[in-house]
């Protein structure tokens, strides 16, 4: 039975809370701060995996310029063992090692080898791209 008054209810009938209680509010906040959470690591490692592939994508190229400059030089003499790229390619820098190789089975040979080992670096050895080759010296 329905009264004109609000107020005057019928004593077995209790009103019934419209609206969310504390417990519902608070799991709906956990729910939420853990999917923004996940989307935050998501994020971040797609910025971490795009750093990568850039400087795995860059580095070949820089080591393949370096040892074709190498191998401009007559001697394969480095005049500095590292350096940098310049401002194309700021944060990345190589190192380069040449030695001659040792081998009883190239005998004469082995004395015109040259390994060449390069690394290219960025940030100071975050990333780290290395490559050994071997080059003859022209006679």
């Amino acid at each position: 039975m329905q009264t004109a008054f609000p107020i005057f209810r019928p004593a077995g009938r209790q009103q019934t809370a419209a609206g969310f209680t504390l417990l519902e509010t608070m799991v709906a906040v956990t729910i939420i701060a853990i999917v923004l959470l996940a989307v935050y690591r998501l994020q971040s490692q797609t910025l971490v995996m795009n750093l990568s592939s850039q400087f795995y994508t860059n580095a070949p190229l820089l080591a393949q310029q370096k040892l074709s400059e190498l191998e401009l030089s007559e001697s394969l003499d480095l005049v500095s063992p590292a350096g940098g790229f310049g401002a194309r390619f700021p944060g990345y820098s190589w190192e380069a090692a040449v030695g001659s190789v040792e081998s009883e089975l190239l005998g004469e040979t082995a004395e015109r080898l040259r390994r060449i080992d390069l690394k290219v670096l960025f940030n100071q050895g975050e990333l780290v791209y290395q490559v050994r080759t071997y080059r003859f010296l022209p006679q």
